[in-house]
């Protein structure tokens, strides 16, 4: 498909930039039967005893990172982890890097510029791995929002814990799996009374996930991959579920994609740990995933493209259209949708 038919308009005003308080006070498109206006604290009532919701528990590490080569000034972000040590990165200016040239971030924390690829992609050697690292990343790394929200206001203290959801436990995304984004404590109590019951797996988001498609066509498109991890319990779990007549029930792509991945032909979910590049556009069939919970996706964008072959083209393109004439919020801190696909 040529990725233009992806596109649209969005006013900047609709684009969120805090989230809303609380987190499950924000909308919730539901896009079934017809186009319906509910609130996020009401997916108690949409989903059904036995669904199983599954959940992407990584959690955001500050992965942007400022430093300086000589007298050049060096800003870094994170995308995907190679080995404990090792980190492939964006970087500005790339050009004026070369392999073998060693990053200062702060007088006891330095990278060395292992690899130069392509598109302003580098691959750095921290000084430290593991933990170490990720203390290192703390101190002296910056929450690495979205460019949507990031080039329109600086980033806060109140970022640090808005920009992580409340089941994240696994250190290692540079990007929140944003439709975590709007649970609660009191919002899950109340999914579990339903009897609606809840998995985790990991899915550690890279940077590439804001990266428009510029080609012209879709099947031109190269996906960045990321590392993710289908636990054999939480295999076991989703099939149990599914024997029993429950739904899988995605919240966000991120987790879509991996269970996507995992899924054996038969639809039975098997463990999985590695990478996975999956590019998932109109005309997939979906074997895993039954029902999709997701915010608003960037014009362009890989993940709208997802949405589409989840829900159908044209009902997304619809659902967008709508939500634009509601004033729904849109993007990392805005509202969500609930989608059902198409033969339903």
């Amino acid at each position: 498909m040529r990725v233009d038919d992806f596109d649209y308009e969005l006013p900047s005003s609709l684009i969120a930039m805090r989230p809303a308080v609380p987190r499950d006070a924000a909308r919730l498109l539901v896009v079934r039967d017809g186009i319906a206006d509910r609130r996020i604290r009401d997916l108690p009532d949409l989903l059904a005893p036995g669904d199983i919701m599954v959940f992407n528990d990584t959690r955001v590490i500050p992965a942007r990172l400022k430093g300086h080569r000589g007298l050049v000034a060096v800003e870094l972000t994170l995308h995907k982890m190679v080995t404990p040590s090792k980190w492939a990165a964006f970087a500005r200016p790339a050009r004026r890097l070369k392999t073998g040239d060693r990053i200062e971030f702060a007088a006891d924390f330095t990278a060395a510029v292992s690899e130069k690829g392509d598109a302003g992609e580098v691959l750095l050697a921290f000084d430290r791995g593991g933990s170490e690292l990720f203390a290192a990343l703390a101190k002296h790394g910056v929450t690495p929002l979205p460019p949507y929200i990031a080039s329109k206001r600086a980033v806060d203290l109140q970022d640090k814990s808005d920009y992580q959801t409340l089941l994240g436990t696994r250190d290692g995304a540079v990007a929140a799996p944003t439709a975590g984004l709007h649970f609660t404590r009191d919002l899950l109590a109340l999914l579990d009374a339903r009897g609606v019951r809840r998995v985790c797996v990991t899915l550690h988001v890279g940077a590439g996930t804001f990266l428009p498609v510029k080609v012209a066509d879709t099947g031109e498109h190269r996906m960045h991959s990321e590392w993710g991890e289908v636990k054999a319990e939480a295999a076991a779990v989703i099939n149990d579920a599914r024997m029993n007549g429950g739904r899988i029930v995605a919240v966000g792509t991120t987790a879509a994609r991996l269970l996507e991945t995992a899924v054996q032909a038969s639809g039975k979910m098997q463990a999985f740990t590695g990478d996975t590049a999956l590019f998932i556009t109109p005309g997939y069939q979906f074997k895993a995933v039954e029902v999709l919970m997701t915010n608003f996706h960037l014009p362009r964008s890989t993940l709208l493209m997802l949405v589409a072959a989840f829900a159908g083209f044209d009902r997304i393109r619809e659902a967008y259209e709508y939500a634009i004439r509601r004033q729904y919020r849109f993007y990392s801190y805005g509202d969500a949708t609930l989608l059902f696909p198409e033969r339903e």
